[in-house]
C-alpha cells in the first residue's frame, strides 16, 4: 500500500458534513464567547463600561482584567499570552474582553457593546521607526543565530565579481479555511478542550501550564482540523479565554474567531530585511556569501525568522557569514508559518543567485550546477540522500528550459506580452520526532490504530491508515486509523515537515508487534497448519498468516483469534528519534522550480503562464496527497510573490487589510496549469521507512522563480514582495 495514490479516506465524512471540527462538538447546555480585542497598538485600557454587555438577555459573564481569573501568562516552551491579566495593550487587536453568552448572536452583541477607552501611546510600527530596537537573539528557530565558515571578507573584498543587494519579504499573515476556534468544558478541575491545533500534546502541556493544572487533568481533542500552516501549533489567546470563561460560567463554552481577528494576536510570517553579499569568480562560482537577517518582533516575547539557514547548506562556498538579528517593536509576536526560515531566505538567496547569473553570464540553472554542494558544509556531514541533480534535469526538460533565451525582455506572447521564465531552488530539512503508536486487531479480522498526531488537512488519517495496512498484511478497507486526541499514544506536532516521517514508523512498528504477536499464537496452537513452525518462515497478506514455502498453508487472523478465545490482540511500537542533529548524515529533502510568467507592458501586470516543479523526498506514502502538498506549497510561494502582504498604518499601528477582502491571496484565475514531477528518491539513512516531510519544501523557492521569471520579462529586479504593477511601471 505504500506510495499508492489512495483516495482520501476521511473524504466522504468532510464533503458530507460526518467530520467534526471543534466547534461543532455536540456537548449539551453549550455557551458562546465572543472576544473584544483592542482598536489601538500600544497603551492602557484608560476604563472599561461593560454596563451595555450585562443589560443584554442572555449575557452570562463579561471577563475583563479587572475580573478575570487569575492565571499564568507565560507557559514555558511556548508564546508569551495576553489573557486579561492586566491593563496593558501590546498590539492590535489584542484581547481586552470576552463577553459569555447563551447564543452567539447574543455574545456578538455583547461583545459590540462593551466601551472601552485607551491612553493610547505612539507605536513604532516599523524596523526604522524611533523606538524600535534591534537585538541578537539565543536562538534561530533552534538554529545558531550567527555562523561563520572560512574566511569571508577577505574572499569577498578579493572577489572578481561581487553584489551587495537586501531583499525584502512583508509581514504575511495565515488564513486557514477554519478559523481558529475552541470548545472548552470543566468537569471539577478536570479540562477538556475541542481545539483547531496542530499538536493536542503540546497543547496540553501550555494550557495546563496556564491553569496550574497536572497535565494529566488536561484533555486536548483535535479530530479534524482545517489547515493550521503554522498558526494553529502555538497556543493562541483564544483557547485559554475559552477556558477561562467555561471556568468562570460553569458551561462548556466555544469560542471562534471572525476573519480581522485572526490578523491579531495569532502570529504571522516575519517581515524580514535580508543583506545578501555575494562574491564569485568571472564564471560564477561561489568564492563568499554574506546573509544578513534582520527579523521583524515584539516587544515582549521572541521569535526569529531563521532565514539565513538556508544559505548555510545549500551551496558549496568556502567562505561564509550568517547572522539574525530581531528587531522589536509595537506588533503581535510571529509565528511559524508554512515553510519557516527557508520561505524568506530562498527569496533572497535564489534571488541573490538569479543576479550572479546575469552578472557572470551563466545560465541559472548551469550556476547552480557549477556549486552543488555535494556534502553540507554547515554540518561538516554527508547528505543522507541528495536527488537534487535529478530534480534539476526532470524539471527542466518537462518545463523546456533550453529553449530559453538569455536576453531579458527578448520574447512575448501574440498579444504582445512579455514572456519571463525564472527557476529557483528548494530545500527544506527532514525533521523527525519520537512517537508511538498502537494497532489492535480483532476477532472479526479488522483493525484499528491510533496514535495521537493531528490530521491538519494534509491527508495523515489516510497514509497512516496504508502504513498500517501494510505492515499488518490487512486489506486498506478493514483497517481503521484514529489520531488527535491525548488520550492516545504521544505523538508530535504536524509541523515542521515531521509528523509523517515520524509516527508512519511508530505505526510501522505496532502493526507488525501485533502481527507477530498473532502469528506466535498460531505457532504454539497444535490446531494451527503452523504449529512448530519459525516466525521467520511466515508471511502475512490479506488478513491471514501463511508457510512462505507454501501461502496455500495458513489461515487467517480471525480464525487464529477465535480458536484462541481472544477478542482482540494489540501492538505497541514507539519510533525514538533524536532532534539533536548528532546524527552521521545531514537530512534534507531538495526541488527545483521553474516558472513562466507573462507581463503586461503598459499595465504592469503579472500572471504565472505555468509552473513545473519537481521534488525529491524520500519514500513516498500516497502519491496523490502528495502532489496535492506540493502543489498547495507552490500555490503559497506564488501568492508570497504576486499577492500577500499585510499592510500596517505607520500612524496607528494596526493593519489596515485584515479581511480576505484587502488582504490578497490567489483565486483559481491567478493559477494556471502546476505540473508537479515526484522524483524517485531512496534514503536509507533518514528513518527506517525512508519518509520525510513534504508539507512545506514545496513553499520554498517558489516565490523565487516567479521574481527570477519577471526579471527576465522585464529586466527589472524587483527585491521587495509581493511584485505589485507599480514596481513594474517603467516596463
Amino acid at each position: 500500500m505504500i506510495g499508492a495514490p489512495l483516495e482520501r479516506v476521511d473524504g466522504r465524512a468532510k464533503v458530507t458534513g460526518e467530520a467534526r471540527y471543534a466547534y461543532e462538538e455536540p456537548l449539551a447546555d453549550v455557551a458562546y464567547g465572543v472576544i473584544v480585542t483592542s482598536t489601538i497598538a500600544v497603551g492602557r485600557i484608560a476604563s472599561i463600561d461593560t454596563m451595555g454587555a450585562h443589560a443584554l438577555r442572555g449575557v452570562l459573564a463579561v471577563l475583563t482584567h479587572m475580573n478575570a481569573p487569575q492565571v499564568r501568562e507565560d507557559p514555558p516552551g511556548d508564546r508569551k499570552l495576553r489573557l486579561l491579566q492586566d491593563d496593558r495593550v501590546l498590539y492590535d487587536r489584542q484581547p481586552v474582553a470576552l463577553v459569555v453568552a447563551e447564543t452567539f448572536e447574543a455574545a456578538t452583541d455583547g461583545a459590540n457593546r462593551v466601551r472601552v477607552t485607551y491612553a493610547a501611546d505612539p507605536p513604532a510600527t516599523t524596523m526604522a521607526s524611533p523606538g524600535a530596537l534591534e537585538y541578537k537573539p539565543a536562538t534561530a528557530n533552534r538554529n545558531p543565530p550567527d555562523t561563520t565558515r572560512g574566511a569571508f571578507d577577505g574572499a569577498f573584498a578579493g572577489a572578481p565579481i561581487q553584489l551587495d543587494h537586501t531583499y525584502v519579504t512583508p509581514t504575511e499573515f495565515h488564513n486557514a479555511m477554519e478559523p481558529h476556534a475552541t470548545l472548552a468544558t470543566w468537569e471539577g478541575n478536570r479540562l477538556t478542550i475541542y481545539d483547531g491545533a496542530q499538536g493536542v500534546f503540546a497543547r496540553r502541556k501550555t494550557i495546563a501550564s496556564v491553569f496550574g493544572l497536572p497535565e494529566s487533568d488536561v484533555r486536548v481533542i483535535a479530530k479534524f482540523v482545517g489547515g493550521g500552516f503554522g498558526s494553529k501549533g502555538a497556543t493562541n489567546a483564544h483557547t485559554a479565554l475559552a477556558a477561562m470563561g467555561s471556568r468562570v460560567v460553569g458551561r462548556p463554552v466555544k469560542v471562534v474567531l471572525t476573519r480581522p481577528q485572526m490578523f491579531g494576536g495569532c502570529g504571522f510570517r516575519a517581515r524580514t530585511e535580508q543583506r545578501i553579499r555575494i562574491g564569485a569568480d568571472r564564471s560564477g562560482r561561489l568564492l563568499a556569501l554574506g546573509h544578513d537577517v534582520r527579523s521583524q518582533g515584539s516587544r515582549f516575547d521572541d521569535f526569529i525568522e531563521n532565514a539565513a539557514v538556508i544559505s548555510r547548506m545549500l551551496y558549496a562556498v568556502p567562505n561564509q557569514t550568517t547572522s539574525h538579528r530581531g528587531v522589536r517593536y509595537d506588533v503581535a509576536t510571529p509565528t511559524y508559518m508554512r515553510a519557516p526560515g527557508e520561505s524568506s531566505g530562498s527569496f533572497a538567496l535564489e534571488s541573490a543567485m538569479d543576479e550572479l547569473a546575469y552578472a557572470s553570464g551563466v545560465d541559472p540553472l548551469e550556476l547552480r550546477l557549477r556549486n552543488y554542494a555535494e556534502t553540507d558544509l554547515d554540518a561538516g556531514k554527508p547528505f543522507s540522500a541528495k536527488s537534487l541533480r535529478q530534480c534539476y534535469a526532470q524539471g527542466a526538460e518537462r518545463f523546456g528550459w533550453s529553449r530559453r533565451t538569455p536576453q531579458v525582455r527578448a520574447a512575448r506572447t501574440p498579444e504582445g506580452l512579455l514572456i519571463g521564465y525564472g527557476m529557483a531552488t528548494s530545500t527544506y530539512p527532514a525533521n523527525r520526532s519520537t512517537a508511538a503508536a498502537t494497532a489492535t486487531v480483532h476477532a472479526d479480522g479488522s483493525a484499528y490504530v491510533v496514535s495521537g498526531g493531528c490530521d491538519i488537512g494534509t491527508g495523515a488519517y489516510t497514509v497512516f491508515t496504508q502504513i498500517a495496512a501494510e505492515a499488518l498484511g490487512i486489506d486498506v478497507a478493514n483497517v481503521r486509523f484514529d489520531l488527535g486526541d491525548t488520550l492516545m499514544p504521544e505523538a508530535p506536532d504536524a509541523g515542521g515537515s515531521q509528523l509523517t516521517a515520524s509516527v508512519s514508523n511508530a505505526v510501522h512498528l505496532a502493526g507488525i508487534a501485533v502481527r507477530d504477536k498473532i502469528a506466535r499464537v498460531a505457532l504454539a496452537d497444535v490446531a494451527s497448519p503452523m504449529h512448530g513452525r519459525r516466525l521467520d518462515e511466515l508471511v502475512f497478506a490479506n488478513g491471514r498468516v501463511s508457510l512462505r514455502s507454501n501461502p496455500g498453508v495458513g489461515e487467517t487472523y480471525a480464525a487464529i483469534l477465535q480458536r484462541a478465545g481472544l477478542p482482540m490482540m494489540s501492538g505497541h511500537g514507539e519510533s525514538v528519534a533524536d532532534r539533536s542533529k548528532k546524527g552521521p548524515y545531514s537530512t534534507h529533502s531538495f526541488g527545483a522550480h521553474f516558472a513562466e510568467v507573462h507581463v503586461d507592458p503598459d499595465f504592469g501586470t503579472v500572471r504565472l503562464a505555468r509552473m513545473v516543479s519537481a521534488f525529491a523526498a524520500g519514500r513516498i506514502v500516497n502519491a496523490r496527497t502528495a502532489r496535492s502538498q506540493y502543489m498547495g506549497g507552490v500555490i503559497w510561494g506564488v501568492s508570497m510573490a504576486l499577492h500577500e502582504e499585510g499592510r500596517i498604518d505607520e500612524r496607528t499601528g494596526r493593519y489596515m487589510n485584515a479581511s480576505l477582502e484587502n488582504y490578497l491571496v490567489p483565486v483559481n484565475a491567478d493559477i494556471p496549469e502546476i505540473d508537479i514531477i515526484l522524483v524517485d528518491e531512496r534514503d536509507a539513512h533518514v528513518n527506517p521507512l525512508g519518509i520525510k516531510g513534504i508539507g512545506e519544501i514545496g513553499n520554498v523557492g517558489s516565490a523565487a522563480a516567479v521574481a527570477n521569471a519577471v526579471y527576465h520579462a522585464t529586466g527589472i529586479r524587483v527585491r521587495e514582495l509581493p511584485i505589485t504593477p507599480e514596481k513594474l511601471l517603467e516596463v
